[in-house]
């Protein structure tokens, strides 16, 4: 497994992220501190998506048919219920 490693970009020793504050779904704020006691900075990382490589298999159809499949049987046929607009 890789890990995302942040430098200190005044030093260039490892950071610590010390807190992540997510503004979006694909945008996060990282504040971090440099590991190097003598250099000490403290600074706000941007990471952002960027785009996809493949796509997830969980979109669309596939991912109706995996939560449906996780269903037992009587809340599926609850959920069929609801979508043929029938009182449960």
């Amino acid at each position: 497994m890789r890990i995302f490693k942040i430098r200190c970009p005044e030093c260039g020793a490892p950071a610590i992220i010390r807190k992540s504050e997510w503004k979006d779904v694909k945008l996060a704020d990282l504040y971090c501190a440099c590991s190097e006691v003598e250099c000490g900075h403290t600074f706000v990382f941007n990471a952002s998506y960027s785009h996809s490589l493949s796509p997830s298999g969980l979109t669309g159809n596939k991912l109706v048919k995996m939560l449906i499949e996780r269903l037992g049987r009587d809340e599926r046929q609850m959920m069929l219920d609801l979508l043929q607009g029938q009182p449960g």
